[in-house]
């Protein structure tokens, strides 16, 4: 039997006109609608059913909810033996939402070896930023000597952090950024941090897969979590003394 074509939004539509996310192509990617717009209240709508917007320069705006989904429990970061090395010893200093637009630039920028092609847009990067300056989107760095070496940035929602994308200029930095924001994340009572699509990076750092269908009702609890007003804004810490919690004995692994 054929499947119809995703469904088209229009920008007029209401935020919340999304169809239901078993609706989507049973691709690897899950591909659900197009169209629609990137205000605040969509993108919003969006991240609360499980679905991000994804698509590079010439092309419709694309939804997606991919399953399985890969997840990371704030409890559950796996560090290694190198990581937690370099964590300790590294110069690394660690702050939050200190510079939000230079994280997305670093995390737009081409990588060495690939293309130029990058699916921030400037319409996505004006959308994060808004969702930035509203409190939803926040940035996660790393610092060595006062120069950015690497970090990450997503929107929080409820007891959920929904990841976006990653950069390292330094080797680690990524790494060094996430296993702080998961501290940080589990010291605010952070349940899930959503990291999408499945890779070998992640899944060294104890990211795991489940389907869609238990994504969605870990996100229909999770995001109800109404959780009390706290500043973002931290730092500058050295790493070693925020990711140093319990000594980085919990979870390394070999």
């Amino acid at each position: 039997m054929t499947r119809p074509p995703p469904q088209w939004l229009s920008p007029d539509s209401a935020p919340d006109s999304f169809p239901p996310i078993e609706a989507a192509l049973e691709s690897p990617d899950g591909l659900l609608c197009l169209g629609g717009d990137l205000s605040e209240a969509r993108l919003l709508c969006a991240y609360r059913r499980g679905i991000f917007p994804w698509y590079t320069e010439g092309q419709p705006i694309l939804w997606w909810s991919p399953s399985p989904r890969c997840v990371l429990s704030p409890r559950e970061i796996k560090i290694s033996r190198s990581l937690a090395k370099t964590c300790r010893n590294g110069g690394f200093e660690f702050t939050m939402d200190r510079d939000f637009p230079a994280v997305i630039d670093a995390c737009a920028a081409p990588r060495r070896g690939g293309d130029r092609a990058t699916w921030i847009t400037a319409e996505m990067r004006a959308a994060y930023i808004n969702l930035h300056r509203s409190g939803h989107a926040h940035s996660a760095e790393v610092w060595r000597d006062g120069r950015l070496a690497g970090g990450l940035y997503g929107v929080a929602v409820g007891a959920v952090f929904f990841g976006e994308s990653m950069f390292s200029r330094d080797r680690d930095g990524s790494k060094a950024a996430l296993v702080c924001l998961a501290r940080v994340l589990r010291g605010r009572g952070f349940r899930l941090i959503d990291c999408q699509i499945r890779s070998a990076h992640m899944s060294r750092l104890g990211a795991r897969e489940i389907s869609r269908a238990d994504f969605k009702r870990r996100l229909e609890t999770d995001c109800a979590v109404e959780k009390p007003a706290a500043a973002w804004h931290i730092g500058p810490v050295p790493v070693r003394e925020l990711a140093g919690d319990e000594r980085l004995s919990d979870k390394v692994c070999d």
